[in-house]
């Protein structure tokens, strides 16, 4: 019997988890004799008693327990401590893919037992529409011009390789077929051994890279995302959503337009990042044509195994013949298969035009020679061709099956895959632009103007026709790789057409002037044509990142918005504008509460502007995985953004380790996916009258809040002396800028300014010791600033969390963030600092906000512990615990003698696996 037919699976019962605690027991046995067989009894039984001690420790906080392990991991060789290490890594591992496989389970006993629709599924979104009295024209409206927009990133936070992912991928299916099959007890036998060897495989597959990844490793790691997930989920959403639609409102014929889709940074962020250029671009957009072809050459040939139908049953349309004489397929075996003969025709135009586009790719062949696509539309076409023939002799539903799902992918994949965002700070403008105005002629010191000579200068230039870039010219290295950026995306949209690059970013934004710099540079590439209505080829995109710049965000979109120039381009490009806000940095600057406040704030004030000038806006959320870098659960922090911020269209990076959690597998991309589908119907269309007057009601609260977070926050990460050494010495901040996860360098500068260093290892180091202090610091103190000066506070701060879903959400992510905090592991990477008095002095301050917080957040909340609302993440949290202290614990250890001199490659390795273990334990660490 499958559990699925178990009392115990049915969603209304106490012992739902039971099926998961099997899961780990059973992968947790499986990886004991493996550690076993393969390094022996003693090594099983030290991991063993760790194993037992760490559990005593954690779930009854024995002080001899912890004097225990360290009795036993202190000592250990080097050899041994990395058994210790790479065992308790792999059975984290093997945890998050039978939590996930769980998740999946609990899903689909809902779904047999037709339980209501759950929060973050299309159903409930349309069935909260349908309640909210939203007409079918009003829905209409939004989805003709919406856009959800998932965006890839190799930020390097995903610590595990690709053969070990692959390796999670099958174990996950051998769960799932556990599951979902009754077995036989061969069949059950044949599954054990399976899983047995792909635990087997993964003790003896080294966990680390020897080398650190390159740009175009990172796309292949970004695009086997589409493979895995992508080209079956999101035809498949598009399918499920139109279904849903003629559901709620029948009186429609719903033919959605490709509004999903997925996009990437990878092989285009040349932000910080010194290896992606012209080349990597090129390789990137081949690579990414090359996957798509692939595809389509796969699902034709299997459609032309299942379309044998022959003529003397049916009568295909005159379209349909004439596709199939064109084909060149003289074979009398298909003399009398339409469809066959047309799908050959089909492949080999496909084939050409791979080999147009990319000369390089393994030979295909087709029966005859056939003429190149000139773009997707034209591939869709001949699609269209055999459905609307199908479907004329009644056999439509053969053509809503394989056929529909490769048209949808046509739609939405084209021949590029997914659209490269092109990304470059703005100083690197600054240097190009004065460069190119210097050895013109035009201005001999343009970084000196002030920001208003640079406007009106850059104004001119873009009026003018005349060209600033000469050929004879030397120009720098670095104006040559930028000009050369440029040149390879407009050669691409030429190749693959204009929707593989769309997107132009400029980081640290923070006045006109960057843009217009932007504006130039694609002037003097030829994406942009000067004259009395410009127009430009690409979306120019701010991205407002500090604290100062988000405050003046709208003030800048204002002051462009207000040059004829601009305007014109914005009215050329659809009067839509896309803004772009870095939830990281500006963590890193102001704090969590003051970032998030103020993120909300300047959204609001784009909305306004954007409305004054009749402008449609788009925002992008540069999110990353950890709260301390905007994550948490999208669905809620989608429905907690401002009214009017969201309108339909939405982008959100997706980073690291969250790229491989949520679209892994198929069943958690397809779900993932249709939680932002929903979200954004919802924050679109759902009525939100609440939450206009909560910000009305309670903006001035949330002002001295963030002041109070930002002063305590500034006060001890700026201004305290010695603290960049303190987070040097308490953390592997160091030892992570030498770990193999990818390109990118850990810091914009060579300095040891925290200004300096990138966001992602701020946050990844911080959640390595266990402290998470990008997540929470400064609320203690604001909170209690509040509090004395206003005694009855508490119930204002309780009605902001009942009344307004920014708060709630905000608290809610604050809540994970604290459980997920140990102050005793902490306290012994604090002890990895030298200067004692520098030790005391600050971790006694962090220890004291982190009382304070967790206080009054209980106190809030009106909880006694916390995760009270959610007991799957804390049950979760109690399971990994117990794996992720010896990790710790061996963490420091190796550490420490690190630091003392034993640099030899072997302890170098055991920190990494360490760094990797703890990353999988805690899954949104970066």
């Amino acid at each position: 019997m499958s559990r699925s037919d178990t009392a115990t699976d049915d969603p209304a019962t106490p012992d739902k988890d039971t099926p998961l605690r099997d899961d780990i027991r059973l992968l947790g046995r499986i990886l004991g004799d493996t550690l076993r067989e393969q390094e022996g009894q003693a090594l099983y039984e030290l991991v063993e008693q760790v194993r037992r001690t760490a559990i005593r420790f954690a779930r009854h906080n024995h002080p001899e327990a912890r004097a225990e392990m360290a009795a036993l991991l202190d000592p250990l060789p080097q050899d041994q401590a990395q058994v210790v290490v790479r065992a308790f890594s792999y059975f984290l591992q093997l945890a998050n893919i039978a939590e996930d496989e769980h998740h999946v389970r609990r899903r689909r006993a809902h779904d047999l037992a037709q339980s209501p629709p759950r929060e973050g599924s299309l159903p409930f979104a349309l069935d909260r529409l349908a309640a909210d009295g939203v007409a079918a024209d009003t829905l209409a409206e939004l989805l003709g011009r919406a856009l959800v927009a998932p965006v890839l990133t190799a930020h390097p936070t995903e610590v595990q390789r690709q053969s070990l992912i692959h390796n999670h991928r099958l174990i996950a299916d051998l769960l799932d077929q556990r599951e979902r099959l009754q077995l036989t007890p061969d069949e059950a036998a044949d599954n054990d051994v399976q899983l047995t060897d792909a635990v087997l495989r993964m003790w003896q597959t080294r966990m680390l890279r020897p080398v650190r990844l390159n740009v175009i490793d990172e796309v292949r790691n970004g695009i086997s995302y589409f493979e895995e997930t992508f080209f079956t989920e999101l035809p498949r959403l598009y399918l499920q959503a139109e279904q849903q639609l003629r559901q709620r409102y029948p009186e429609r014929t719903w033919q959605l337009p490709p509004l999903f889709r997925v996009g990437s940074w990878i092989g285009g962020d040349r932000d910080g990042n010194p290896f992606v250029t012209a080349e990597t671009l090129q390789q990137a957009m081949r690579l990414q044509a090359s996957m798509a072809f692939a595809h389509y050459e796969a699902e034709v040939h299997a459609l032309g195994s299942e379309l044998a139908l022959s003529e003397l049953f049916l009568q295909p349309t005159a379209a349909l013949r004439a596709l199939a004489e064109r084909a060149g397929d003289a074979s009398p075996q298909r003399a009398d298969e339409p469809y066959r003969r047309a799908l050959i025709g089909i492949y080999a135009r496909l084939v050409a035009t791979q080999r147009g586009l990319n000369p390089d790719t393994p030979p295909r062949h087709g029966v005859a020679v056939a003429e190149p696509y000139a773009d997707a539309d034209a591939l869709g076409a001949d699609l269209a061709v055999l459905s609307a023939s199908l479907r004329s002799h009644g056999s439509g539903a053969l053509a809503a099956g394989r056929l529909a799902r490769l048209q949808r992918a046509v739609q939405v994949f084209g021949f590029h895959l997914a659209p490269i965002d092109l990304r470059q700070n703005s100083d690197v403008h600054v240097r190009t632009v004065a460069e190119l105005l210097a050895l013109a002629g035009r201005c001999a010191d343009y970084a000196a103007l002030p920001e208003a000579a640079r406007v009106a200068l850059l104004t001119e230039e873009l009026a003018s026709t005349r060209p600033l870039r000469s050929p004879y010219l030397d120009y720098s290295e670095e104006t040559r790789s930028e000009l050369a950026i440029f040149d390879a995306a407009r050669e691409l949209r030429a190749r693959h057409g204009a929707a593989a690059i769309v997107n132009c970013i400029i980081s640290k934004t923070d006045g006109v002037s960057d843009m217009l710099e932007l504006a130039l540079l694609l002037k003097e590439s030829g994406l942009l044509r000067p004259g009395p209505k410009p127009q430009a080829d690409v979306n120019l995109v701010p991205l407002f990142e500090t604290i100062e710049d988000l405050q003046r965000s709208a003030q800048t979109m204002d002051a462009l918005f207000r040059l004829p120039g601009y305007r014109s381009l914005v009215a050329a490009r659809g009067d839509e504008q896309e803004v772009m806000l870095g939830y990281s940095d500006s963590n890193k600057d102001g704090g969590f509460l003051t970032s998030g406040w103020e993120l909300y704030k300047a959204e609001i004030a784009l909305v306004e502007v954007c409305r004054a000038h009749g402008v449609r806006l788009r925002l992008f959320h540069g999110r990353g995985g950890s709260v301390g870098r905007g994550g948490g659960p999208s669905y809620h922090a989608i429905l907690a953004q401002p009214p009017g911020a969201v309108s339909g269209q939405i982008r959100l990076t997706e980073q690291g380790e969250v790229i491989s959690a949520k679209y892994g597998t198929p069943e958690t991309g397809r779900r993932n996916l249709e939680v932002l589908l929903a979200a954004t119907l919802e924050a679109s269309l759902a009525r939100q009258e609440g939450e206009a007057a909560a910000v009305d009601q309670f903006q001035a609260v949330m002002d001295d809040l963030s002041q109070r977070a930002f002063q305590a926050y500034r006060a001890l990460v700026y201004e305290t002396p010695g603290f960049a050494t303190y987070f040097q010495q308490s953390t592997v901040v160091s030892e992570i800028a030498a770990l193999n996860i990818g390109s990118r360098p850990a810091a914009r500068k060579s300095s040891q300014r925290i200004e300096d260093l990138r966001a992602i290892p701020w946050v990844f180091s911080w959640s390595q010791c266990r402290l998470m202090l990008p997540g929470w610091y400064g609320f203690g103190s604001a909170v209690e600033g509040y509090l004395q000066a206003n005694p009855d506070g508490l119930v204002s701060l309780r009605c902001m969390r009942a009344s307004w879903s920014f708060f709630a959400s905000l608290l809610s992510n604050m809540d994970m963030v604290l459980a997920k905090t140990d102050m005793a592991i902490a306290s012994r990477y604090a002890d990895l600092v030298t200067d004692a008095e520098l030790r005391a002095k600050i971790f006694e301050r962090i220890c004291a906000e982190w009382a304070l917080t967790r206080r009054h957040l209980l106190a809030i909340l009106e909880q006694d512990e916390l995760l009270a609302d959610n007991r799957q993440l804390s049950q979760s949290l109690q399971l990994r615990s117990p794996y992720m202290d010896p990790l710790n614990h061996l963490q420091v250890e190796l550490l420490k003698r690190y630091r003392e001199g034993d640099t030899s490659p072997r302890l170098a390795t055991g920190i990494h696996i360490t760094i990797n273990g703890i990353a999988s334990g805690l899954r949104n660490s970066g």
